[in-house]
């Protein structure tokens, strides 16, 4: 095994590119890196390991320890990501001067509505940015349900903004939700396509005639199942509002919680729908990112046996 000559890349912007290095045979992190990363000491990789820039299987590893096995992949991060800041409602994940990503709380709004124009995502996060320059800003990409947990991704400027919404299904490369549902699905796994369209009362319909809304397609996977709750990986083809929710009621196992969407249950007191991983490739230095956040307990609790 050769070390590598070159242990990283930089872009346009003169900041470095991840460093992905696939393992061969089996050995500790720490030997692992010290023989691939030419001119990093113990020390250099001991801060890189504190700092949660060392990744495998898209997981941070901190232990120097670690054991590595063949075929798995170890990437370093050399932007260092700052730590989480919290708020009351949702918590910054990742920030730098072009974008802001968050894991929201469930019960905090997007944006504002008619009856909710203060305490939002947007407004917590306009806040933040303002406390810094009076002149920064933050624009909307896309929602989350006020009821649906996870990531969301702000724009810190109207450029950004509309190289994500104008090109959103080539840059998100992954969009994973968490849903525990009613019941048990017959299949462990399924696509489910059909055409939605909104109500005035704001109820989204689905259908399959193709003159009856816009197309959409979600993707599910059965993760675990208990006696009356199934968890199931969600992912989407298309963004459509609701689209989760609505195609769970049409296979017959809508989202706990979810009375709007044909659900009976309500045992945590919420929607069951969490915004689990996001991946994309950032649109101004074009470094590849993914963010996974905790699944919540509660919704482990309801899917098990």
């Amino acid at each position: 095994m050769k070390p590598r000559k070159k242990p990283f890349e930089r872009t346009k912007l003169g900041k470095k590119l991840p460093t992905l290095i696939g393992v061969k045979e089996a050995t500790e992190l720490m030997d692992f890196l010290l023989f691939n990363l030419p001119g990093k000491n113990r020390n250099n990789i001991k801060t890189l390991l504190a700092n949660k820039q060392v990744f495998i299987e898209g997981k941070a590893v901190k232990q120097f320890n670690h054991p590595l096995k063949p075929g798995q992949q170890v990437e370093i991060r050399w932007q260092r990501i700052p730590e989480e800041k919290k708020y009351r409602g949702i918590t910054i994940i990742y920030e730098d001067p072009h974008l802001i990503v968050i894991d929201k709380h469930a019960g905090m709004l997007s944006i504002a509505t008619k009856n909710q124009t203060t305490q939002t995502a947007y407004n917590l996060l306009s806040k933040h940015v303002k406390s810094k320059d009076s002149k920064n800003k933050i624009f909307v990409v896309h929602r989350l349900d006020r009821e649906t947990s996870g990531l969301m991704l702000f724009a810190r400027n109207k450029k950004v903004q509309e190289i994500l919404q104008s090109n959103w299904h080539d840059i998100i490369t992954e969009r994973t939700y968490i849903a525990v549902v009613e019941g048990i699905p017959q299949e462990g796994s399924g696509t489910i396509t059909s055409y939605l369209k909104e109500s005035k009362a704001m109820i989204v319909y689905s259908s399959q005639n193709p003159d009856h809304g816009e197309k959409a397609t979600t993707h599910y996977k059965l993760l675990n199942k208990g006696r009356d709750y199934s968890m199931l990986k969600v992912n989407l083809e298309s963004g459509k509002k609701n689209q989760i929710r609505v195609h769970m009621q049409d296979i017959g196992h809508p989202v706990t919680g979810d009375k709007k969407y044909g659900a009976k249950t309500h045992p945590i007191g919420r929607l069951a729908l969490h915004s689990w991983i996001l991946a994309f490739r950032h649109p101004i230095t074009k470094e590849a990112l993914e963010f996974k956040t905790e699944i919540p307990g509660n919704f482990r609790k309801l899917s098990r046996s």
